[in-house]
């Protein structure tokens, strides 16, 4: 049951790095967010965005596309940045260790249907889509728990 459905449109690539600034500004250790959509439509550049905002001293922020995960020290607990779109089995995401940083960690996970009934309930859904208006995007986001809107109203307008 999805407790929690937003929808906003981002015009530009700027909008969507600063909603990924404002959205990290929030986040606590075991909040997870899962990036849906298309290649290129957004999902990495609001995630560098976001854990860039995250760090103690600004550092370079690569797509975990080859590497599958990228793990920073952020200022309050680890920030995780995962790519699963090479992955096969869910079993695969027990052995990168993501699931024990769902509780540990801030986890941004990129391709999350590879996560199956891994997928934590209390996360958020971001699903990213292109419009036909270059650079512009819609943004979906949706969650089980209750606690989301709460925490996203000063930056939506839910």
């Amino acid at each position: 049951m999805v407790a929690f459905s937003h929808s906003i449109s981002l015009g530009s690539p700027d909008q969507t790095a600063a909603l990924g600034a404002e959205i990290g500004r929030l986040l606590n250790r075991g909040d997870v967010l899962l990036l849906e959509g298309d290649i290129g439509a957004g999902k990495t550049h609001f995630a560098r965005s976001l854990i860039q905002s995250l760090l103690p001293e600004p550092e370079d922020v690569p797509s975990p596309t080859f590497t599958l995960v990228q793990i920073y020290d952020g200022t309050s607990c680890e920030i995780w940045h995962a790519d699963l779109y090479r992955l096969t089995s869910p079993d695969e995401v027990v052995e990168l260790g993501l699931i024990d940083a769902f509780t540990d960690a801030i986890c941004l996970v990129e391709w999350p249907d590879r996560l199956a009934e891994l997928a934590p309930e209390n996360a958020l859904s971001m699903r990213f889509a292109m419009t036909a208006t270059e650079g512009e995007r819609t943004l979906e986001l949706s969650a089980e728990s209750e606690h989301w809107p709460q925490r996203l109203k000063e930056i939506l307008d839910v």
